[in-house]
This record gives structure tokens, C-alpha cells and sequence, in this order.
């Protein structure tokens, strides 16, 4: 089995074992889904995976994603409203 056949192997199992933590989390009606900005960075990584051949081209999809996903992080944590006084001094 060459290098190509492991990575296209290991980057499906991922999807895969996604795809159920997603399906599971969705189908529980949970209300902390994924935000749309979530999704897109989702999508960006997802096609940079897909265009792994090209490697400016995969490389940059997957960091627009990674960007997109940790502004998605800071303003997840923004609007948060604190549970107690006690979380907002550390």
C-alpha cells in the first residue's frame, strides 16, 4: 500500500467518524449546533482535503478554514454570557 492509499484511507475514516458525531449531535436537537460560520470553515477544510493534489490550492483552503474556524471560537466565547462571577477572574 503506497503513501497516497493511507493518507486517501485515514482522511475518509475522519470523514466518516464526522459524519456520525455530526449526524448523533443533530438528530439530539442539541442547541449548540454548528454556527454557519462554523460550517464554512468546515467546507474550506473538506476542500482543501479534496484538492490535496494541488498543493497551494489544498494548503490555502485548509487555512482559510482553520482561520474562519477560530474566529468562530472568539466569538462563540464574545457572546457567551458568564454562569457565575467566579469564571470571568480566571
Amino acid at each position: 500500500m503506497n503513501a497516497g492509499v493511507s493518507y486517501i484511507t485515514i482522511a475518509v475514516l475522519t470523514l466518516i467518524a464526522l459524519a456520525i458525531f455530526l449526524s448523533r449531535r443533530l438528530l439530539r436537537k442539541d442547541p449548540t449546533g454548528l454556527s454557519s460560520l462554523a460550517g464554512l470553515a468546515f467546507g474550506f477544510i473538506l476542500a482543501g482535503i479534496v484538492f490535496y493534489e494541488q498543493r497551494l490550492l489544498g494548503y490555502g483552503l485548509m487555512g482559510i478554514g482553520i482561520v474562519l474556524s477560530i474566529i468562530d471560537i472568539f466569538n462563540q466565547r464574545r457572546h457567551a454570557k458568564p454562569k457565575d462571577s467566579s469564571e470571568t477572574l480566571s
